[in-house]
């Protein structure tokens, strides 16, 4: 033991930005706003670092964890996102167009506006420093308005909605870490102020977007994530390779490698530079400006910023002859990022992006270079990729079902035939084109799309196999940090023996967390916070109240998922009498009722029903008789009778 415990203090530091990143997890996932009283623990952490100078392992991962916490809290409440007290309808705003999202349909418009226009309980003198970006949709009829540009705009703008279940995507808590404060559509608008900021990088990404016209290069240059059609990106991920169209490791290591080698052939051809110094380290200085271009080009998504960081660690260790591809780089680069923004180790970018790079990773550093002639050079490219696309699946395959609630069943097949294609053809074409375009030139751009749409064809005969996608169960908190905790174990113990330890203990953990989702029970019904919509389990299959219901767009899909049924399809009614929704299970009972005439008729004879457990209703109810009856807010209910909240009032749930 004592010998295992020896060989596990090189890997401490691994260990370490872990354990803060479960700390920040911890508090974006409580379903309650912790009281926090900041001089305390503030004391308390400088407290306990002088006792502890040197201190215990068991110490130091306490005050990481806290750390994590804390940082987290504080970094919520410094961002400040402003919120909408409730849903603006024909509302009158005047603000700057800051950004543009171009989409295969309705183009999506950024503006800044002051704080008060949609929230009025906000005070005058804070209008010069608290500004709102809300987020809105445009006509297809709509002219697309230009950055920059202050414009008058009639809109109807909803508060980002919080999860429809527990433990489910929250969408309020997104919105308010990535700046958006309302979303909504514009009714009519009008141009103020023609002025366009010709050295905003947006407006920059908008200039090309005119010029190329073409969705390859908004998607895998300018970094528009929806230019791609609904109908081709379902075909993508169901063929796994739906990360080619999220700028990210992918993307940057072709960009990197094609921008060292065409540098360094320049600077060889440079006898000054030449016979002073290696062509390398000029070419990789400029392959890394060449990259910071490309990533604000891209928009800075998170998973850009990863491949950018990581990029850069192999580049100066290429400069400086260390190691470039370990764990410990990996680790810096993780640890940058949740100082950054902490939220991001919420998100999926950031989960699926680490995942596959810190399996490759892990996969490879023990592989050594060896002398091979070119039969063995090309067989050993082959083996190498197929064992990329092999690990990138299986670390990811954990959070791909966790946030979609399904997994492409040959994503191997997909990414083994179809990203060759995309490495050494379209991503070639599409970056040329997307610099030929702005001189007139569309040639490589129109080859480019030739070779998508064959490339499609493709994906589309692979998708069309049997049981191409598998329907995952609902995966819990618990049961995912178990998951992740067993990979930890795996990549990070150390075994000193010929007793795999890391690989029991990885073992055992991933089969812990499988049996956790397994065994863990379905909801029988489900309400949204404000009881509008409600969802009925008859036969196993969801029944719902109303079959659309616009303020709820989302929760009938999110429903589905925890039910593990197929989405976007038909959303069936449940039967009512004379409005009164009556709902029986072998434990309890209970009646919705959504109009307030069958609700006035029919509360007293409920309240006195001894057969009746549960009361909803989307009116509120006075009847201080039965109130151990009334449910209100969003809720699940599981068929022993159990109740589960769905959080409301978090930080990012409060308006201000």
């Amino acid at each position: 033991m004592k010998e295992f415990i020896g060989a596990q203090f090189q890997n401490l530091f691994l260990w370490a930005l872990f354990v803060a990143a479960a700390g920040g997890a911890l508090y974006f996932s409580i379903s309650f706003e912790p009281v926090i009283v900041y001089p305390f623990i503030i004391v308390a952490l400088i407290v306990a670092i002088l006792i502890f100078r040197r201190t215990s392992v068991i110490t130091t991962a306490i005050l990481l964890f806290i750390f994590g916490f804390m940082y987290s809290v504080g970094f919520t409440r410094i961002i400040n996102t402003p919120q909408m007290a409730h849903t603006l309808r024909n509302h009158e705003i005047t603000g700057t167009v800051s950004n543009i999202d171009y989409m295969n349909e309705k183009n999506r418009v950024f503006i800044r506006v002051p704080a008060n226009q949609i929230n009025k309980n906000i005070s005058a003198n804070k209008i010069a420093t608290k500004i709102a970006t809300i987020r809105v949709s445009l006509g297809e009829d709509q002219f697309i308005p230009s950055i920059g540009s202050t414009i008058s705009a009639r809109v109807t703008l909803f508060r980002p909605s919080g999860a429809y279940a527990p433990g489910t995507f929250d969408y309020a808590q997104w919105a308010y870490f990535n700046g958006i404060s309302a979303t909504g559509y514009i009714n009519e608008y009008t141009n103020i102020s023609g002025y366009n900021s010709g050295d905003n990088i947006n407006s920059l990404r908008s200039f090309i977007h005119n010029k190329t016209n073409s969705f390859l290069s908004d998607t895998l240059v300018l970094g528009y994530k929806n230019a791609v059609s609904k109908s081709d990106s379902v075909i993508w991920t169901a063929t796994g390779i739906g990360h080619v169209w999220s700028i990210s490791g992918f993307h940057m290591t072709l960009v990197g490698g094609w921008l060292s080698v065409l540098f360094y052939f320049i600077f060889r051809s440079i006898p000054v530079i030449a016979r002073r110094i290696p062509a390398r380290y000029p070419a990789i200085a400029c392959a890394w400006v060449g990259l910071l271009f490309y990533l604000f080009l891209s928009g800075l998504d998170v998973a850009t910023v990863r491949a950018f960081l990581m990029t850069t660690l192999i580049f100066a260790a290429l400069i400086f002859g260390r190691n470039s591809f370990s764990l410990r780089n990996i680790c810096m680069v993780f640890g940058i990022i949740f100082l950054i923004n902490p939220h991001y180790i919420m998100q999926a970018g950031f989960q699926l992006s680490f995942a596959a790079i810190f399996g490759m990773a892990w996969f490879f550093q023990e592989h050594k270079y060896i002398k091979r002639n070119i039969m063995q050079k090309a067989m050993y490219f082959v083996k190498s990729a197929t064992m990329v696309s092999i690990i990138a699946t299986v670390f990811t395959a954990t959070f791909v079902a966790y946030h979609f609630y399904s997994f492409p069943i040959y994503s191997l097949i997909g990414n083994l035939v179809l990203l060759p294609i995309f490495s050494f053809a379209i991503m070639p074409l599409v970056l040329v084109g997307t610099i030929t375009a702005l001189m007139g030139i569309t040639s490589p751009l129109v080859w480019a799309s030739y070779i998508y749409d064959w490339a499609l064809v493709l994906a589309t005969r692979i998708s069309n196999l049997p049981a191409a996608q598998l329907q995952i169960p609902h995966i819990s908190g618990a049961a995912l940090l178990l998951i992740i905790f067993g990979f930890l174990c795996l990549m990070f113990i150390k075994n000193p023996g010929r007793i795999r330890i890391n690989v029991i203990l990885f073992s055992g953990l991933v089969l812990t967390g499988i049996t956790t989702v397994i065994i863990t029970k379905k909801p029988a019904f489900y309400a949204t916070y404000d009881n509008e919509l409600v969802g009925f389990v008859v036969d196993d299959k969801l029944r719902f109240n109303k079959s659309r219901a616009s303020n709820h767009y989302f929760a009938f899909d999110t429903w589905k998922q925890l039910n593990t049924e197929p989405t976007k399809t038909e959303n069936k009614r449940y039967k009512c009498d004379n409005g009164v929704c009556n709902y029986h299970t072998p434990n309890w009972s209970l009646v919705y009722i959504q109009k307030y005439v069958p609700l006035s008729k029919n509360i007293v004879s409920l309240c006195n029903d001894s057969n009746i457990d549960f009361i909803v209703s989307y009116f509120k109810i006075d009847a201080p008789k039965c109130n151990h009856k009334i449910l209100y807010g969003g809720f699940v209910i599981y068929k022993n009778g159990k109740i589960k909240y769905t959080p409301t009032n978090r930080y990012w749930h409060i308006p201000h």
